[in-house]
Parts: C-alpha cells; sequence; structure tokens
C-alpha cells in the first residue's frame, strides 16, 4: 500500500491479495499480472472500472497441471498413497489395495480445453475410453481426440474415472453435490485439480464415508487450506495434495518469464495477451485485423463529433468477411471512440464497456455472416435523446483502406480522413456555390465534395474535404449562409 503508488505494473502470485484498496492506491497502475492461471485473488471488476489490464497466463502450467491430473487418477487406482504409509509404517498388506486397472475403464472429462486436452492425449495412452462435456467443444476437435462427447447425467452414470478442467464461476460453483455423487457408479472416483469450489465437500464427505463412491482426489479446496479440524482429512479413501497443479520447477519458470514479456509487451509495445478484461487477439490475428479496427475507430470518431444529444445507444453492425475476426474487440474500439469526446484520457479499451455502463449507454452488437453490397460492411449507430444516426463503411482496394458508403442514410462514397466539414440540408441549387464562396473569402481550399441524397430536391448530406481547419466564428456564418440544418467539422 505504501509504496504501490511508484509502480505501472504488478505482478503477483496466489498469495498476493490485490484488494480494492491496493487497486485505489496504485495512481500509475497500468497492469496487473499473475503468474499463473486463477485470479480469486484479484478484484478484476474494480481494476476493469480503473482501466487497469488485469492478465494471466493460461499456457504456463498446462502440462503441469495435466501430469498432476494424472499421477492422482494413477494414485487413486492403484491407493499409492495408503499403500506408500503402510510399508513405512511398517506393515505389508497387499490385500488391502488392490486396485484397478486403467485399461478399457471409461474416463469422463468436464471441460475440455487446454488441460483437459492433454489429459485426454495422456489417457489414450492407456487405452481408456474417453467421454467429455464441454459446451464450447467442436465435434471436428473431439473427433481428433477420440472423445465422445456427452452430457453431464452421462458423465455421472458411465464414467469410472471423473476429472474436472472448468473455471469457478455462478455456473460451475458447487456443480457437483449430493444428486451428481449418487448418480456416479459405486466404483467411480473423481479428480479435481482445477478449482476449489466445484465441488461440495459436505457432500464428498458424506459419500465418501458412506463408500458411495471409491475414492476422489482433491488438489484444489472451497478454502485454502482446509481447516485443521476437516472431516476430509480423516477420510483414508481421499488423496489430498496442496494446490500443487503450477508446481513444477519448468511450471514457475514458464509462467514467469511469460508473464514478463507480457508485461513488457503491454507497457512498451501497445500489445495485450491474455488479457481477462479486454479481448486478447494474437498477434498475427491482430494485424490482419488492423484495418478493421482503423475503420471502427474512424467511424466511430466521426459520429462523436457529428453527436447531437445525450448518448444513449450505441450498436455495432458487422456483415461479411470482418464477422470472421473477433468483433468483441471492434466493439470495444468503437465505444472507446465514442466516449473519448466525453471523457477525455479517462477511457481506454480495459474499461470503456463499463463507463459507458455506468453512464447508462446501452452497447448492442450485431453480427451477419453475409453482407448486401460489399463484401464486408462495419456500421456505427448511435441512439440519443434527440435523434438516431448511422455510418457505414467497408474496406477497398489492395492495401484494404477505409472508405465510408453510407451517412445518415444517404448513400454516398469517401475516404474518412482529413478536416471534413459535414452539414445537412435541402437539396437546392446554389447552395454548395454560396458554401465554397465564403470559405474562399477565408482562404480555405476544398480539396474534395461528397453529397447523398434521396430524390431530388429532398434532404442531402454534403462532406467537403478541406485543407485546413474552420475557426467556431465561420463555422456560424457558415450555417447562416444556406438552409443549413446541421453542421459540423470533423477531424479525422
Amino acid at each position: 500500500m505504501k509504496i504501490i503508488p511508484e509502480y505501472d505494473a504488478l505482478i503477483i502470485r496466489s498469495a498476493s491479495k490485490v484488494t480494492r484498496e491496493v487497486i485505489a492506491a496504485g495512481k500509475r497502475l497500468k497492469v496487473i499480472g499473475r503468474a499463473g492461471v486463477g485470479l480469486d485473488n484479484v478484484d478484476v471488476p474494480e481494476a476493469t472500472r480503473r482501466g487497469i489490464i488485469v492478465m494471466n497466463t493460461p499456457d504456463g502450467n498446462t502440462i503441469s497441471t495435466a501430469e498432476l491430473t494424472f499421477s492422482m487418477l494413477m494414485s487413486l487406482a492403484r491407493n499409492i498413497p495408503q499403500a506408500d504409509v503402510s510399508v513405512k509404517a511398517g506393515k505389508w498388506e497387499k490385500t488391502k489395495f488392490t486396485g484397478a486397472e486403467l485399461y478399457g475403464k471409461t474416463l469422463g472429462i468436464i471441460g475440455l480445453g487446454r488441460i483437459g486436452t492433454e489429459v485426454a492425449k495422456r489417457a489414450q495412452a492407456f487405452h481408456m475410453n474417453l467421454i467429455a462435456y464441454d459446451p464450447f467443444l467442436s465435434q471436428e476437435k473431439a473427433d481428433q481426440l477420440n472423445v465422445r462427447v456427452v452430457g453431464l447425467d452421462e458423465i455421472y452414470a458411465q464414467a469410472d474415472f471423473i476429472t474436472l478442467h472448468t473455471p469457478k464461476n455462478k455456473d460451475t460453483e458447487g456443480m457437483i453435490g449430493k444428486a451428481q455423487l449418487e448418480a456416479m457408479k459405486p466404483s467411480a472416483r473423481l479428480i479435481n485439480c482445477a478449482r476449489g469450489g466445484l465441488i461440495r465437500e459436505d457432500d464428498l464427505y458424506e459419500a465418501l464415508q458412506a463408500k458411495r463412491i471409491a475414492g476422489a482426489a482433491l488438489d484444489v479446496y472451497a478454502q485454502e487450506p482446509p481447516a485443521p479440524d476437516s472431516k476430509l482429512l480423516g477420510l483414508p479413501n481421499l488423496v489430498l495434495t496442496p494446490h500443487l497443479g503450477a508446481s513444477t520447477e519448468e511450471a514457475q519458470v514458464n509462467v514467469a518469464i511469460v508473464m514478463a514479456e507480457q508485461i513488457r509487451d503491454a507497457l512498451k509495445e501497445n500489445r495485450v495477451r491474455n488479457a481477462v478484461n479486454i479481448p486478447s487477439v494474437p498477434p498475427e490475428l491482430l494485424k490482419d485485423m488492423a484495418p478493421y479496427l482503423e475503420l471502427t475507430q474512424r467511424l466511430a470518431s466521426f459520429q462523436a463529433q457529428m453527436l447531437n444529444g445525450q448518448l444513449k445507444k450505441v450498436t455495432l453492425k458487422f456483415a461479411g468477411e470482418v464477422c470472421d475476426y473477433p468483433t468483441d474487440l471492434l466493439t470495444v474500439t468503437a465505444v472507446k471512440s465514442l466516449l473519448s469526446a466525453m471523457l477525455s484520457d479517462t477511457i481506454n479499451f480495459v474499461n470503456a464497456r463499463v463507463l459507458a455502463k455506468e453512464r447508462g449507454i446501452e452497447v448492442v452488437e450485431v453480427v451477419t455472416k453475409e453482407a448486401l453490397d460489399f463484401t464486408t460492411t462495419v456500421a456505427v449507430h448511435v441512439e440519443t435523446d434527440k435523434c438516431e444516426r448511422e455510418i457505414v463503411g467497408t474496406l477497398i482496394g489492395k492495401k484494404r483502406d477505409p472508405y465510408v458508403v453510407s451517412v445518415f442514410g444517404f448513400h454516398t462514397d469517401f475516404s474518412p480522413e482529413g478536416i471534413l466539414l459535414v452539414f445537412t440540408h435541402q437539396d437546392e441549387p446554389g447552395i454548395i456555390g454560396r458554401m465554397g464562396s465564403v470559405l474562399g473569402d477565408a482562404k480555405i481550399n476544398i480539396a474534395a465534395l461528397h453529397m447523398g441524397r434521396r430524390q431530388l430536391g429532398g434532404e442531402a448530406v454534403s462532406i467537403l474535404n478541406l485543407d485546413s481547419e474552420v475557426n467556431a466564428a465561420l463555422l456560424a456564418k457558415l450555417s447562416q449562409t444556406a438552409q443549413i440544418k446541421d453542421i459540423k467539422l470533423v477531424k479525422l
């Protein structure tokens, strides 16, 4: 608390508690890095609100946790910890520790992400039958791993061994309790090397005590360390380890190096990886996305400078090829650009959506794979207490340059760059001429003119590319020159 105000970044492991108070004291904090996976010890919502990136190293301990899981599985199958204690006590109890082979047994994997996948690969070598539950698992990946995708009820009913590899959230906390344990085979063995709290420990104690299941192994707990009087500690059919998932020499070094590199990249190169409160995109994908990011930023900036009234809602519409990329990053880009005009430099990619929500601004994202007139389009639609307006853009040419194809419902075409004088008006003869005369008298050159209208003599929008800026007095004079409804200077 005393020294944190001096630092731009904080790197922690599992024991350090980054509370709201610590975050508030970190006046210069830009990044909080957890060398590991779990972030239960970080107040992520508060960091997000303050625009601080929170990142972890999800891949650094994948192998070590997968290997520990399989070690637990082997220990349960062959009663290794109990047999070790017995022999060291001078006993020779061969019949007491008769175990079970893995060959031909069914392993149920709940959560087939990075670690679950590595466990599956190792189980294949032991010729186990694999079934898995993962709501985000593609059939292609399941086929590659020779895993049969099933529901949770089927895993509880069929599996000889069940291993958990899911995050802890409102949907998974306490996911295995009395009902799930009673649905398992009497010979089933349960393993949790993922997150504490996924299993209701009181229900697990009762199931193990009554031998409704054969055994369990835990590396993580609802309370760490478990209380000295915890009933779990006295169970002979329960293997316990002190949260060793990442505790290998290789994993400890790996996560430390990876986090140091991530912090460096975030602070020096503005390149973010493995952030939990901002969309993270691999560098190679980010390079491909750059034209879309530029287009979205310019469209949103255009809208921000044309804003009329209090912003209530912003809708991002993506169509065509752009949908092949993570559109959430594009949405955040648009929200940041829109709010920057109102919130100065307090807005960034981390807190953009949070600050929008705090101000009652609804953010909506609409994704459509099929585009109509172009191979891809991005639209930024804003609603205020006074009006609704939309601007639509695309990418053109080999360089994929940003290009506007519609402004406020009027078809037009221009590059969103430079100094733009944008105004709506009636389509009447002489309006553009009179505007040009006033600008000419002020020694301001018009580089290009773009106009959109729905019908002859109806409402229209004009965009003038200028070679120099227009001051407030000249802008006021221009608005009085002709039947101008709304005129703004936009700089992109």
